[in-house]
């Protein structure tokens, strides 16, 4: 499978947060899963490094416009990058280049990667394929939107996150929605 993992770029290396997009890199790779991320630094180096190390392929999707706001370079952990003009271009390359997405504590552009997704697969532009967000601060934001907005989304709305408290309960929820 194409995996999108979804993340911060704050994290460094030394934080817990690396070594957890290190260790998803790397569950990934050992099952035989394509990895595709952001292709620059924190949780995408992280996870980038992590599914190299153990072998795998790493995707990298960049873009011009990461690169004119902040001066970064894809990480040298990348395989193949699939550079993008835009950031909405690089988002729907992450969203629709995958068979599944994972997504690890974030900012606004997790955030925005998250929700793209969802609401692709809710007005089935995308088919339906697991989306798992790892960490209890995506379940406490999303247990406050339903129900805050219950009456806007609907429990089959709903089904399509799963959520799991850390990176290995995500694997092994993607291993079981390939069964």
């Amino acid at each position: 499978m194409n995996v999108s993992v979804f993340g911060s770029s704050q994290p460094q290396e030394g934080e817990e947060a690396y070594a957890q997009a290190y260790t998803l890199g790397k569950l990934l790779a050992e099952r035989g899963h394509v990895v595709l991320n952001g292709g620059y630094i924190g949780t995408m180096e992280a996870v980038s490094r992590g599914a190299s190390e153990a072998g795998g392929h790493v995707i990298g999707i960049t873009c011009t416009d990461i690169e004119t706001w902040r001066p970064v370079k894809p990480n040298c952990w990348i395989k193949e990058e699939r550079r993008c003009k835009s950031l909405q271009e690089r988002i729907t390359a992450l969203v629709e280049g995958c068979n599944a997405a994972i997504a690890l504590p974030g900012g606004p552009g997790t955030l925005t990667e998250v929700a793209m997704m969802w609401n692709l697969m809710l007005v089935e532009s995308l088919h339906r394929r697991p989306l798992i967000l790892v960490g209890d601060g995506w379940q406490s934001v999303f247990d406050q939107f339903f129900t805050s907005f219950s009456c806007y989304t609907p429990a089959k709305q709903r089904d399509l996150l799963s959520f799991a408290p850390d990176v290995e309960t995500a694997v092994k929820i993607l291993e079981t929605s390939q069964a």
